[in-house]
This record gives C-alpha cells, structure tokens and sequence, in this order.
C-alpha cells in the first residue's frame, strides 16, 4: 500500500472501503456544491420569499 509519513495505510487503520468512501465524498461534493450554489443564489431566494410572504419564518 501506500506510505504516508512512514506508515502504510494498514497500520493508519485506513482500509479499501474508507479509501472509496474518501474518494466518493472527494468527487461528489465539489459537483453537489456547485448545483446547491446555483439554486441558492440571492435572486432565487428573493424570489422565492416574494412569491409567498405569508409562509416566512416567524409570521403568523
């Protein structure tokens, strides 16, 4: 396996399963990130909170 800091992998107590979860989570956050960005930019919640102001957090 690979040596990181004159310890391989095993004695980490990383094993193949926590390295594909590692490389999972690495590729799918940055692409998840920037879809939420998108759809969370400030236009889009103005918009939003315009379309029903009645349903706004705290009124009632």
């Amino acid at each position: 396996m690979f040596n990181f800091f004159a310890l391989t992998l095993t004695e980490i107590g990383i094993g193949k399963l926590e390295i594909l979860v590692i490389v999972i989570v690495s590729l799918l956050f940055p692409i998840l990130f920037i879809i939420a960005s998108k759809n969370l930019d400030a236009k889009g919640v103005f918009d939003w909170m315009m379309e029903k102001p009645n349903d706004w957090i705290g009124r009632k």
